[in-house]
């Protein structure tokens, strides 16, 4: 299967035509437009500093429906006992800076460079992107981002310095997307660490299926609140 070629026109090419490791497309950019448009039709940037700017859409795709999150006894017993706080939309740029250097320290390539980080900034400026802190004595120790529209969240990267922040802060955000009746959050590839807490893989066509019914809501485009 060939790769895609992008233009400066705003235009993919449909995600079943992907390679079978997932990769759809190379070149464009990363404004917002373009962003928005990959993400409507499950499409996500992702590539090493240095290399063009690759598209991709993986078949199987990962998905966590928030009524199927799986919150593990001793992770109640954490959240009930309030070691950490959370806060939505707080610290925007402070997480996405923080899982790019987080899977640098362990060793792990990361995608998160200056270009990266620039264009999630403005996505969340627009109210597009979102982040969820965890704070422990009023320092941030964990956390998560992810591109929200119509009744799905596009879940990107999280990171954690304290054993269980990060996973206190995906709990909080799937009560949140519960809350507000969220369809699925898009997971892209499988993990296990994800996949014990109830992720689940589809095929590429049912995932296309979903997020076709989730576009019809309307976005809640905003700052997250706290309360």
């Amino acid at each position: 299967m060939p790769v895609f070629q992008l233009s400066d026109h705003l235009l993919f090419p449909p995600p079943a035509l992907a390679r079978e490791d997932g990769l759809l497309a190379v070149g464009g950019d990363l404004s917002v437009p373009r962003l928005l448009l990959a993400y409507e039709h499950g499409i996500f940037p992702w590539y090493s500093p240095g290399e063009p700017i690759l598209w991709w859409s993986p078949d199987p795709r990962l998905i966590l429906i928030p009524e199927e999150f799986h919150l593990a006894k001793r992770l109640a017993r954490t959240i009930r006992q309030q070691v950490f706080c959370l806060t939505f939309d707080t610290d925007f740029a402070r997480v996405i800076k923080a899982c790019g250097q987080t899977r640098r320290k362990v060793g792990q390539g990361t995608w998160l460079d200056e270009a990266m980080i620039g264009a999630y900034c403005q996505l969340h400026d627009l109210g597009y992107a979102h982040s969820v802190e965890c704070w422990q004595n009023g320092e941030l120790v964990g956390g998560l981002y992810g591109v929200a529209l119509g009744a799905v969240f596009f879940g990107e990267s999280m990171f954690s310095l304290v054993p269980d922040s990060s996973k206190v802060a995906l709990a909080g955000l799937v009560e949140r997307l519960k809350a507000w009746e969220f369809e699925l959050i898009d997971c892209q590839v499988a993990t296990g660490h994800l996949q014990r807490l109830g992720a689940r893989e589809i095929s590429g066509a049912e995932f296309s299926t979903r997020l076709a019914q989730a576009m019809v809501r309307s976005s809640r485009q905003g700052k997250w609140s706290n309360t």
